[in-house]
Parts: structure tokens; sequence; C-alpha cells
């Protein structure tokens, strides 16, 4: 069964969290929602969500993917978090999926993972991070390589559905899509 570590931080974008969580459990897929802290992590809405466990229990090696969830506050707070780096860093390492929406593309720029890439993220999200050879191209969900990026809120779904392609195949992408009546 594939594993995906999803690091929740205060002022998260629930939207995005939360489709994320849900379509890739919808999939078969094991998702770890780690918060940063102890306790229940809340949203840049208010909303509250009880992570399974916290950051620093989380190893890179025991996961196929990390997905990034956007939202302000939040995702400069996962900036802001050394742990988050160092887990970026190991799973780019060994070649694993590292994925993030909204602001949160800013946090993969900051760990030096975009270099030569072409990304998406929220507008202007990127506009004060300078990485060589990283090309945005304003599409809704852009994969290269191991690194995929998505725009925001109104992008979750699609890009929750091409995390499943990624992970579990076409069928289970179709599956969840169809149970979805989109």
């Amino acid at each position: 069964m594939k594993k995906v570590l999803v690091p929740l931080a205060a002022g998260f974008e629930e939207l995005e969290a939360v489709t994320i969580i849900d379509l890739l459990r919808r999939a078969n897929i094991s998702v770890t929602v780690a918060g940063l802290a102890d306790g229940a992590i809340t949203g840049s809405r208010g909303t509250r969500i009880l992570p399974d466990e916290i950051l620093d229990t989380s190893s890179a090696s025991d996961y196929d993917m990390i997905v990034l969830p956007g939202g302000l506050p939040g995702a400069d707070n996962l900036n802001n978090d050394s742990r988050i780096h160092d887990l970026l860093k190991q799973m780019a390492n060994d070649g694993r999926y590292i994925a993030a929406i909204c602001a949160a593309p800013k946090v993969l720029a900051t760990a030096g993972l975009l270099k030569n890439k072409e990304v998406t993220s929220f507008p202007g999200a990127l506009s004060d991070v300078a990485t060589e050879g990283m090309h945005h191209t304003g599409m809704n969900t852009v994969i290269d390589g191991n690194v995929i990026t998505s725009r925001g809120p109104g992008t979750a779904m699609d890009f929750s559905l091409e995390l499943i392609q990624l992970l579990a195949g076409t069928g289970t992408r179709q599956k969840v899509e169809q149970g979805l009546q989109r």
C-alpha cells in the first residue's frame, strides 16, 4: 500500500488539506496527517483538525510522497520549520514524490528543490523566490519529474486526482473520480 505524509501547520488551507486527505484515502492510499505541534491544528478559516501524529515521529523513508497544503499563514509556518525542509530534501534525494499546492510551492523553492523545474502556484506565491531555471507555467497542475505543484483551492480536486494516478494508476483514479460524480 502506498503511503503519503500530509504535514499541517497552523493556518493551513482547509479545502486543500481535506480534499487531498479525503481523495487519497478513497483511493486506499495510506495517509498520515502530521502536525507541527501536539494537539489540534487550526486552519486559515478556523477549522480544527486533529493530526494522526506529531511530525517528529515521521520518517521520510516510510512514505512514497509528501504533500504540502497551502494557505496563509500555513505555508509560511511550514516554510519556517527546519523539519519540513529536512524531510523534503531527504525525500527528493531518495527520488520520492514531493507535492505542494497554493502557497506551499514556496516551501519547495526555499528548500532548493525547484531548480530547473516547471511549476505552478497561487499567483504571486513564488514572486519573491529566485530559483535558477524555475519556470512558472500558470497551469492548474504541473508534474515535473518527482515534483508536483498546483495553483490553489479551486484546483485541489484535480491535483488530488493527479496524485492518485501517480501512486495508484489510471484505473484507481477513474474509480475515485466516478464516485465523485464528476
